[in-house]
């Protein structure tokens, strides 16, 4: 019997919590913009990494229902509250509920959407509320000017500036060593 190797992760940046690594389906590569979920099967990579394949189809729907919500929070995360970036996100969260009951091993919450393609995008936004909850100061945007990566920031002191320090710190620092060092 085979095991099933999971599918390899194009992007930069994995790792991040549900709803930042939905916003880190788009990158840059090269100066090129690139879109994991350009199409379905990039959608059942995601969902394959991020463990809800088995919970949902990858299909249109899925695809449609997690473009609304990486919009829906890509515009709060990038342009800040207001009210029709939270009545977008709302509409994500109109699609599911969380229902709470005691099982025998104490609490159990299952997620319920009105429609399983809407599954991932409405964990995705209900992520995004739990960092909101927790440290909205630490949702951050990579701080390199051609970067479109975000990350939640859990270093020690809260100051972390890039998505990563090997490629876009690097990259920062050496533009800036670059201009001190070019003769005037």
């Amino acid at each position: 019997m085979s095991q099933q190797v999971p599918p390899q992760d194009p992007r930069p940046l994995p790792g991040e919590p549900l709803s930042l690594d939905l916003l880190n389906t788009r990158w840059n590569s090269g100066g090129s913009p690139r879109d994991l979920l350009d199409s379905v099967a990039g959608l059942a990579t995601w969902l394959e990494l991020n463990g809800l394949a088995e919970r949902t189809t990858a299909d249109r729907a899925t695809l449609d229902a997690a473009h609304a919500a990486r919009a829906a929070i890509a515009r709060l995360v990038d342009h800040g509250d207001g009210p029709e970036a939270r009545a977008a996100l709302n509409a994500v969260l109109a699609h599911g509920s969380i229902d709470r009951r005691l099982g025998p091993d104490g609490p159990v919450d299952q997620v319920r959407t009105d429609d399983p393609a809407w599954l991932p995008a409405w964990q995705a936004a209900a992520d995004y509320l739990r960092l909101l909850a927790e440290a909205p100061e630490r949702i951050r945007s990579c701080a390199h000017p051609d970067c479109v990566l975000h990350f939640h920031d859990i270093s020690k002191n809260g100051t972390r500036r890039w998505c990563s320090m090997a490629s876009c710190g690097n990259r920062a620092k050496a533009s800036r060593h670059y201009a001190r060092s070019k003769p005037s």
